[in-house]
């Protein structure tokens, strides 16, 4: 019985560390850096280290190899926690941890998120670095490989997201 679980805890370690290394997760402001010498879109995971469905997205949707492949060829990828401690410096500002309640939130976080702090949420910033859309919630491989599609082929500007789940292919 003890080798069971220690064979389940060290494949749960695996699959969340391959979750980190399939897909070239980078920093607010080295994505930012990067997309002004070569610009692509912006993915924004944003978690907290607390989140079950973070973890379990972690483990399900960004460990897929489909999935992280079409993220590094088509995004710059971030990682951000909303309860980060550390200064993020982007357009000017500097955006801090603000202490509230027990915890506390990142300003980025919020701003981006418009003050709606639910994790994990999705965040698609444009090659301009303007917000497309903000997807809170679980999204399982199947919808995130839809979403990752429309809005990197920037399918969102000319068809509604009921009229393009119709026609996809996926590649999973």
């Amino acid at each position: 019985m003890k080798k069971q679980i220690l064979l389940i805890a060290i494949s749960i370690f695996y699959i969340n560390t391959y979750a980190q290394e399939n897909i070239k997760w980078l920093g607010f402001e080295e994505a930012i850096e990067l997309n002004k010498k070569n610009p692509k879109p912006i993915i924004v995971d944003v978690y907290t280290d607390w989140c079950g469905y973070c973890k379990k997205m972690d483990l399900n949707t960004y460990s897929n190899i489909t999935i992280g492949e079409y993220i590094n060829k088509n995004f710059y990828a971030v990682k951000l926690d909303g309860e980060d401690k550390k200064d993020i410096v982007f357009n000017d500002h500097t955006f801090k941890f603000q202490k509230e309640g027990r915890r506390g939130y990142h300003q980025l976080a919020a701003t981006l998120m418009n003050g709606k702090m639910s994790y994990p949420t999705t965040l698609f910033l444009s090659e301009e670095v303007e917000l497309i859309d903000r997807i809170p919630g679980y999204l399982n491989k199947e919808v995130m490989e839809k979403v990752l599609v429309y809005f990197s082929d920037e399918l969102y500007k000319t068809k509604k997201w009921e009229e393009f789940i119709k026609d996809f292919k996926s590649n999973l």
